[in-house]
């Protein structure tokens, strides 16, 4: 029991560290991010984050909380897309 409050723990403080990304790839997924705020402003279902390729900073809204990524691609937490401090 023990272990298992450990690692749920450990995954909680994992998911508080800030991740540093290619300021490119975190305006690209900013600009998907607040397309997709202006689009469906009435949805109220809010991403997880946004999936984007690091090459050609193309990406899509993740809406489940455990994201399946392609090589080459990254994943920028809704937190970080809507934090101004970068």
């Amino acid at each position: 029991m023990v272990a298992l409050s450990e690692k749920t723990e450990q995954q909680r403080v994992d998911m508080e560290i800030p991740i540093l990304l290619d300021p490119t790839v975190l305006r690209a997924a900013r600009r998907i991010y607040r397309i997709y705020c202006t689009l469906n402003s009435r949805v109220s279902k809010r991403p997880f984050g946004v999936a984007i390729n690091r090459d050609n900073h193309r990406g899509q809204l993740i809406f489940n909380n455990k994201p399946i990524l392609l090589p080459g691609e990254c994943f920028v937490p809704i937190k970080q897309i809507e934090s101004e401090a970068y």
